[in-house]
Order: C-alpha cells, then sequence, then structure tokens
C-alpha cells in the first residue's frame, strides 16, 4: 500500500439480508452501498465495508504517558500520540468533540503510514506509541498494523479507548496493545443511553477480556460529572464492580469535567467530589486511586500497597521522588519493603516530565 491510498478493506463485517453488517463495534451498523457507518469513517462499497481513514492522522504530539493516562506503565516516559477522525460513541460531553466529531477527514489529516509512524516515534525517542483523541477502535485496522510496526522497533502501543467493541474484534486489537486505558463513562445503563448512545454491558465485557484473557496493562477511567455520575452510590457501585471483577491491582483514574461541546449545562468538578470518590474506592479495596484534572500531588502520586510509602511522587505530568525496582517483564518491588507494585516499570522513571511537543511525520 502506498503512503498515499487510505482506503482499506474492514475485517469484521457479513451480509444480513442485503445490507452489509459491520461487525466490529456493539452498534452492528448495517450498511447499504455508499452508506457511512455511526462512526463515518467506516462505509460501504460494494460487497465489502472499508476504513476511508487508513494512513490518516489528525496530527501527532509526543506526551507524557501519564497523560493518557497510564500512571503504572513505564512513568515519567514519552509516548508519541495520535488520532484519527470520527468515534463510535456520540458523548454529548466529549472533552476531543473537534476530532471525534469531524467528518471532513482528508481537511484536517496529515498521511502516515504505520512504518513511517513507528519510526517517528523511535527518532523522538519515546518509548510507545499511543492510538487516542479519538477512539482507536474504529480505526482498528490501522491501530493494529502500526502496532506490529512499533513491536518490529522494540516499541510498545497503548490504546485509549472506551472499549466499546464486539467480542470477534477484540481479541486481535488487543493482542497488539501493550497497556490500554479503557474510559469508563459511568456505571448506569441510563448514563450510556442519555449521554452516549450506547450501552454499558459491551464496555464491562471488554474490561473483563483484557484483565483476564490478555498481557495487556489496564488502567481505568472515569469522567465525574456533577448531577449525572458523581453520586456516592454510583462510585460505590463501580469500584465495587471493579475490585470484584477486576481485582484490587487495576489503578482508577477519577478525572474532573469541564463543560464542553453539548453538555455545558453541569458546573466543574469540585476538587472534593474526585478526592471523595478516591476514598470511597480506597475504602472498598483498590489499591490505586487517582484524580485527574486538578491539582492535587497527593492524589496523583503511587504509594505501595504494603507499607504505605510513597513510590512515584507526581505534581501534574512532572514525576519527583521514585522508589520502584523494576524486575522481570518489568515488574516492580517496592523499594522500601520489596511487595509487589502492579504494572510496567523501567530501571528508573523516566524524565520527559511535562512536555507537549507537535511533531510533523510526512
Amino acid at each position: 500500500m502506498s503512503a498515499n491510498q487510505h482506503v482499506v478493506s474492514g475485517r469484521w463485517h457479513h451480509f444480513e439480508g442485503e445490507r452489509l453488517q459491520c461487525d466490529l463495534c456493539p452498534r452492528h451498523c448495517q450498511l447499504k452501498d455508499g452508506q457511512r457507518a455511526f462512526c463515518f469513517v467506516r462505509q460501504r462499497q460494494g460487497d465489502e465495508i472499508v476504513l476511508t481513514s487508513y494512513g490518516l492522522a489528525t496530527g501527532f504530539c509526543v506526551d507524557p504517558i501519564e497523560k493518557k493516562p497510564l500512571n503504572h506503565f513505564y512513568p515519567g516516559s514519552s509516548v508519541l500520540s495520535f488520532g484519527t477522525a470520527g468515534c463510535n460513541l456520540g458523548c454529548r460531553f466529549c472533552q476531543n468533540w473537534d476530532i471525534s466529531k469531524a467528518r471532513d477527514v482528508e481537511r484536517l489529516s496529515e498521511r502516515a503510514t504505520p512504518l513511517q509512524v513507528a519510526e517517528a516515534a523511535e527518532r523522538a525517542g519515546c518509548q510507545s506509541v499511543a492510538f487516542t483523541y479519538n477512539d482507536p477502535v474504529i480505526f482498528a485496522e490501522y491501530a493494529i498494523d502500526t502496532a506490529e510496526a512499533c513491536h518490529e522497533l522494540g516499541l510498545k502501543s497503548v490504546a485509549v479507548s472506551a472499549g466499546y467493541i464486539t467480542e470477534q474484534a477484540r481479541e486481535p486489537f488487543f493482542a497488539v496493545m501493550d497497556a490500554a486505558n479503557i474510559d469508563l463513562k459511568a456505571f448506569t445503563e441510563r448514563f450510556y443511553h442519555k449521554l452516549c448512545f450506547a450501552e454499558l454491558g459491551p464496555v464491562l465485557d471488554t474490561l473483563r477480556y483484557i484483565k483476564h484473557e490478555t498481557d495487556c496493562w489496564l488502567e481505568v477511567t472515569t469522567l465525574l460529572i456533577p448531577g449525572e455520575n458523581d453520586s456516592e452510590a454510583e462510585v460505590e457501585q463501580l469500584a465495587g464492580w471493579m475490585h470484584e471483577n477486576l481485582g484490587p491491582d487495576v489503578p482508577l483514574h477519577f478525572s474532573a469535567f469541564h463543560p464542553d461541546y453539548k453538555l455545558t449545562g453541569p458546573q466543574r468538578t469540585p476538587t472534593e467530589t474526585c478526592l471523595r470518590a478516591r476514598r470511597q474506592a480506597k475504602a472498598i479495596g483498590l489499591n490505586h486511586v487517582y484524580c485527574g484534572n486538578i491539582h492535587h500531588p497527593e492524589s496523583q502520586s503511587t504509594y505501595c500497597p504494603g507499607c504505605s510509602a510513597l513510590l512515584i511522587e507526581r505534581d501534574w505530568y512532572a514525576l519527583g521522588e521514585y522508589a520502584v525496582q523494576s524486575g522481570p517483564a518489568g515488574s516492580g518491588t517496592c523499594a522500601h519493603c520489596g511487595a509487589p507494585v502492579p504494572g510496567r516499570f523501567s530501571e528508573a522513571a523516566g524524565s520527559w516530565g511535562r512536555r507537549r511537543l507537535p511533531i510533523r511525520i510526512a
């Protein structure tokens, strides 16, 4: 495939009568010839569904890995981040709506093959490449090929996703991902129906699958929206489900909401709401609970689940004290008491800090 080609055959579809059904995500869009799916970037062309955004991106930027957010995946390292256009959810509060709701792919995008992305990350000194900004599920073929190109160069791959993917597509997608942050929007079907035009069940299935069926490192993020998903009861249900189904060591990030896109009624999430949710989740038994989009170093830092010592000090995305010793396959232990620390760690913390560096690929 040439660097200029950006339409490739999709891998997941079948006929339902005269319509062709996309089997990539639980929407199961059934398309007539020429019709586009909900995500906009997948389109029926004859007897196949094609991905029209292959090799196109809405810009590339080198970020701190903590911005994804991933706090237990090679802390302090840099990651080359990019996305495409479109999304398979319809979140009214989307924080990246200018990308995820974009339909003029050609106008927004610059071109890059999977190999060009991997080589650019290597030149920039990045340890990994992240598929983010919009959901990589909808450009799965491009993400999978890019992840494989990264692995050939010794780089890691990261998916930042809402986890809205079918069982048949889930396996090949997460098989090539080294880490994932899954956005668990809320813990009620009402919220998913009303504000995301989606369903909660498939997301929970994805979380269980990643944790128990793959080697992909998993962290979870929930954006707390006042009056919508921030009640004590819902936080308790969410954290309780995670503890029971994913165990105590999967990190959970509570992120503060700011009014955006079509949800401008609720006010910005108070700091105390995030801290209260963190206390609740820790009381239930989750060992690593963080707060994002607020300035509160204590809730952004990592502590030993054994002796409670400070392991990784964070102030926004800048790291201070680092007391994690790395072991086989990136495992970690507390430098104070030797207790296991879940995640993937290097001998020393990275030094990328808070920088955000836009770069050009092609």
